[in-house]
């Protein structure tokens, strides 16, 4: 399958195809293309569109709470795994607009979202950088749960 999303990705458009890759679809393929290209590149390519305005894998609201695209695809796919649980809310926490009680770990991820942004050279290299963070944090979930 083809996924489409933003360009210039940091923490959520990031969290997402390493969820995407690692517990939905391992031959899944990603295209980050300017935000107002994101739903013509969807229609042109056979994509699902994530983490853009119009998509049904994006931010929502339940009960005042803001959720993000990895939270979507969670519930979309019906993911149980209660350490993704975990991880969603350090991701939540980091990409949220206004996070309500995000986890310490929030902070870090963000930061370290904006650092390899920072330094790959496009969004494929900072997928390829921040993979092996997010297989980590999900590791530490599994532990914290133990």
């Amino acid at each position: 399958m083809k996924w489409v999303t933003r360009k210039k990705a940091m923490v959520d458009r990031i969290a997402c195809p390493w969820l995407i890759k690692r517990f939905i679809d391992k031959e899944a393929e990603f295209l980050f293309v300017p935000e107002e290209e994101v739903m013509n590149v969807a229609k042109k390519e056979n994509a699902i569109p994530f983490d853009v305005k119009g998509a049904e894998l994006n931010h929502y609201y339940e009960n005042g709470i803001e959720y993000v695209s990895f939270d979507a695809i969670i519930k979309k796919y019906g993911i149980k795994d209660p350490a993704l649980l975990e991880l969603a809310k350090i991701v939540r926490g980091a990409d949220a607009h206004n996070p309500i009680n995000p986890p310490p770990e929030s902070a870090g991820l963000k930061a370290a979202a904006m650092g390899f942004r920072e330094i790959a050279k496009d969004d494929y290299e900072n997928m390829k950088l921040q993979f092996p963070l997010y297989d980590a944090l999900y590791k530490y979930c599994q532990l914290k749960l133990k």
